[in-house]
């Protein structure tokens, strides 16, 4: 089973969010299906299934590795390196 390299460096605690939407949504005027913040900087995006995909980009231009939903009553993490829930 494939397990994550990156979360054991994550800061702690983790980072607040920078904002509570994401804000390239919010600049282009779309709106997020659901939300992510990364557990590196705190940027918040929004999910693939958002016309943006702004989590995932954060990552592909920071090289941060992992988030987490910023959705009410989860609590899961993702790491887009190793492609594994944490």
């Amino acid at each position: 089973m494939k397990q994550c390299t990156h979360a054991d460096a994550l800061p702690q605690p983790e980072p607040g969010p920078r904002s509570e939407t994401c804000p390239e949504c919010l600049a282009t005027g779309t709106h997020p299906v659901q939300l992510r913040i990364c557990l590196t900087c705190g940027h918040v995006g929004c999910c693939d299934s958002s016309p943006g995909r702004h989590a995932t980009e954060h990552h592909e231009t920071s090289g941060h590795p992992v988030m987490r939903t910023f959705e009410p009553g989860e609590d899961w993490r993702w790491c887009f390196v190793d492609h594994v829930l944490v």
